[in-house]
C-alpha cells in the first residue's frame, strides 16, 4: 500500500481560485473527458472504472462500475443523478468538494454519463446548502459555455443536458430510490427494491445514482490509468478516501489518505491527536449510523472496508466523529436517536414508531425516571426493526444505539435509580407530549 498520496481529489481544497474553470483547464482538468470521448467506447470507460476497484463513497461501498454494468444495454433513455444530499451527520467532504473543486465532480459527471449513454444529468444538493447550489451552478454554466455540456460535445457527437436541483432539506433523500421521488415531484420518501434503480429508476427508466466523491474520483482513472489509482490502497479497497474529522482533536477538518492506512498513523500524523487535557474514548468511523469502536478498537484497526467490517463497523460516508473521555455517551446517543426519530419519513411502522422509542427511552434514562428493564427494552426495540423496512434508516439508528448500549452500558445503568419497575407502564415510552 502507497501511503504517500499524490492528492487526487483534494488538490484544490482551500483554494480561493480552485472552484474556476480556468484554473481547473490550467491544471489538467477535463483532459479525461477529452481522453474518453475520442479514445473509449462507453464500454471501455466502464470496464477501465470496474478493474480499478472503485467503490461507492457514499456509504454502501459497491463497485461503481458494477452497478454501471446494471443497466440495461438495450435501453432507449437512461438518466444519471450525482448524489449531494450530504446529510449524514459528521460527514462533510462532499461540501469540500463542491464548494472547492466542482469542475471535478461535473467532469466525473460527464464521463459517467457518457458510460451508461445517459443524456440528462442531475446534480442533486441538499437544500440546507444555498450557497454551494450557485457555486456548482456557475460551474455548470462555464462547462455550457466552454463546450462540455450541451450538443455534441467536443465534436464526438455525445450529448448531455445537466441540471443542478435543490433539495428540500430531508435525510431520507440520500436514499437513492427517495432522491430520485423527490425529483420525480412525489414525497421524498424510499420505494420498495427491486426493481432496482439501474432497471427502472427515474420516470420509470434505467437510473444510476452516484455520490460526489464517486464521481469525482473518475476523472483520474481514466487520465492517469487503472494502475495509477491502485497504487493507493489495498486490493479490495483501491485508491484515497476523504474523511471528514469532527470532535476534539488538534486538527479536525477533511483528509484524503490511501484506504488502508492504519488509524493509529491517520490520529496521530494528520489529526494530531486529541487537545490538551483531552483523551480519546471512541470514534464513530463512518458517520452517526455505524456501529461505535472504542479507543482501543480504534487503534488496532486500519481504515478500509474489509478490515472496519472485521472490526464490527463500517465505513460508511467517511463522517469520522473523535469522541473524547469527558463525554457523556448517553447523552450523545440521545442527540442522535432524535435525529433519526425526526428524519424517519414514516412510512414504515418499526422505522417510524421504533426511531421514537429509542429517543424517548434514552430520554426517560437521563431524566432519571429510568428502570432496569428499559436496557433491555432497548434492545427489544433495535431487534424489532431490523430488517423490517423499505430502507436503511431504520438500521441507521439501530447500529449505533446497539453499540453504544453494548460497550458503554455501565454509563446507561448509573443513571437507573430504581432496580424493579414501579408501574404497570413503567416499560412504555413517554408520550408524544413529552419529546
Amino acid at each position: 500500500m502507497n501511503q504517500n498520496v499524490d492528492h487526487i481529489l483534494s488538490t484544490r481544497f482551500g483554494r480561493k481560485d480552485g472552484h474556476l474553470l480556468s484554473v481547473y483547464e490550467s491544471e489538467e482538468g477535463y483532459q479525461a473527458l477529452r481522453k474518453a470521448l475520442t479514445q473509449m467506447s462507453p464500454l471501455q470507460v466502464t470496464e477501465a472504472v470496474k478493474e480499478a476497484g472503485l467503490r461507492g463513497r457514499g456509504g454502501a461501498g459497491f463497485p461503481a462500475g458494477v452497478k454501471w454494468g446494471f443497466v440495461p444495454q438495450d435501453a432507449d433513455q437512461v438518466y444519471f443523478f450525482v448524489n449531494a444530499d450530504e446529510s449524514e451527520p459528521g460527514t462533510f467532504k462532499d461540501r469540500y468538494c463542491l464548494d472547492y473543486d466542482p469542475h471535478m465532480t461535473i467532469e466525473g459527471a460527464i464521463i459517467s454519463c457518457y458510460a451508461v449513454n445517459a443524456n440528462l444529468c442531475f446534480i442533486y444538493i441538499r437544500g440546507e446548502f444555498g450557497w454551494l447550489v450557485d457555486r456548482v451552478q456557475r460551474a455548470v454554466d462555464e462547462a455550457y459555455a466552454a463546450g462540455y455540456l450541451g450538443h455534441n460535445i467536443l465534436g464526438s457527437g455525445f450529448d448531455l443536458e445537466m441540471i443542478v436541483h435543490k433539495g428540500a432539506g430531508a435525510y431520507i433523500c440520500g436514499e437513492e430510490t427517495g432522491l430520485i421521488n423527490s425529483v420525480e415531484g412525489r414525497k421524498g420518501q424510499p420505494s420498495i427494491k427491486p426493481p432496482f434503480p439501474a432497471v427502472s429508476g427515474f420516470l420509470g427508466k434505467p437510473t444510476i445514482v452516484n455520490n460526489v466523491e464517486t464521481v469525482a474520483s473518475v476523472p483520474y482513472i481514466i487520465r492517469e490509468g487503472v494502475d495509477a489509482y491502485r497504487q493507493y490502497g489495498t486490493e479490495k479497497s483501491a485508491g484515497t478516501k476523504l474523511w471528514s474529522v469532527s470532535g476534539p482533536v488538534k486538527k479536525p477538518g477533511v483528509y484524503e489518505v490511501p484506504l488502508g492506512i492504519p488509524f493509529r498513523d491517520f490520529f496521530y500524523e494528520y489529526l494530531g491527536g486529541m487537545v490538551e487535557g483531552e483523551e480519546l474514548k471512541a470514534v464513530i468511523v463512518g458517520g452517526s449510523s455505524v456501529p461505535v469502536l472504542t479507543a482501543s478498537e480504534a487503534m488496532g484497526v486500519n481504515l478500509d472496508y474489509e478490515a472496519l467490517a472485521q472490526a464490527g463497523t463500517m465505513l460508511g460516508s467517511g463522517g469520522m466523529i473523535i469522541v473524547p473521555q469527558s463525554a457523556d455517551m448517553v447523552e450523545l446517543i440521545q442527540v442522535l436517536m432524535h435525529f433519526y426519530f425526526d428524519e424517519s419519513c414514516g412510512q414504515c411502522t418499526p422505522c417510524r414508531e421504533g426511531t421514537g422509542w429509542l429517543y424517548k427511552i434514552v430520554k426517560r434514562l437521563r431524566k432519571g425516571q429510568g428502570v432496569q428493564e428499559d436496557l433491555d427494552l432497548l434492545d427489544q426495540v433495535c431487534d424489532g426493526m431490523s430488517g423490517l423496512t423499505i430502507c436503511p434508516l431504520a438500521y441507521a439508528a439501530v447500529m449505533p444505539m446497539k453499540s453504544f448500549l453494548e460497550k458503554f452500558r455501565p454509563e446507561f445503568g448509573a443513571l437507573i435509580k430504581e432496580t424493579t419497575p414501579v408501574g404497570p407502564r413503567s416499560r412504555w415510552p413517554m408520550g408524544e407530549q413529552e419529546i
